[in-house]
């Protein structure tokens, strides 16, 4: 018989916010950009140079970012990259592309992925690169790069997807879930709408389908076209 118990939602982690200086939070943001892309062995290389950057920054900062180093310092190239690819590819709470947060896999996910674009361009920077412009460690390396207040505003705006993506690599126990902890340090605290924003997609997961509805994700239009029907 079923008596209609639904299992306990899952609390949501503590979430702090460690004030950064701004050269703290570009050396934060670009450790991360590092850290967070694919273990080329051109990034491998790299690796230590960040581990010396960000040992000056704050307790908590240095702290995650230390228990990363600790991880995967070990870890072979081969292994590093097998663990990067079962993590980020094969674990659907574990995308590293904000927009999917919002907007999962749907036919709205395009203007999101639009809005990205056009907020690039209206900071005067222009998208090069073979990745989607919502991959995390291209807009944190835009935040370490640009002395625009947008790329602030793009964090802020799916600091909810930013979240989950930190939840769910703690409950596969993977290191980068301590890249990500220091990236969520770094941010202002949220407030109480993107707390429950947060509860819910860890506990529901991103949207499989979103005919019918009109949100389109949390970020900001940055041109006259972002209400257009735009499909990519």
């Amino acid at each position: 018989m079923n008596f209609g118990f639904r299992a306990p939602k899952t609390a949501p982690r503590a979430i702090a916010a460690v004030p950064l200086t701004p050269e703290q939070g570009v050396i934060a943001h670009m450790a991360a950009s590092i850290l967070l892309d694919y273990p080329t062995p051109e990034r491998r290389a790299q690796f230590s140079l960040v581990e010396a950057s960000v040992a000056d920054l704050p307790g908590e900062l240095r702290r995650s970012f230390a228990a990363f180093f600790t991880a995967v310092n070990p870890l072979s190239e081969q292994e590093l990259e097998t663990h990067f690819t079962a993590t980020f590819d094969l674990k659907r709470k574990c995308c590293p592309y904000l927009t999917y947060y919002a907007a999962g896999d749907t036919r709205r996910r395009g203007m999101a992925l639009v809005r990205f674009v056009e907020a690039y361009r209206a900071a005067g920077w222009q998208v090069d690169a073979d990745e989607l412009p919502d991959y995390l460690p291209m807009v944190l390396e835009f935040s370490a790069l640009s002395d625009s207040p947008i790329a602030q505003e793009m964090l802020a705006a799916h600091r909810d997807g930013i979240e989950v993506l930190c939840t769910a690599l703690a409950k596969f126990d993977s290191p980068y879930a301590r890249v990500v902890e220091a990236v969520s340090l770094s941010l202002p605290v949220i407030d109480d709408e993107t707390r429950e924003r947060y509860l819910n997609l860890v506990n529901e997961g991103p949207p499989t389908e979103t005919v019918g509805m009109t949100y389109l994700g949390n970020l900001k239009p940055f041109s006259a076209h972002a209400n257009e029907d735009v499909r990519i």
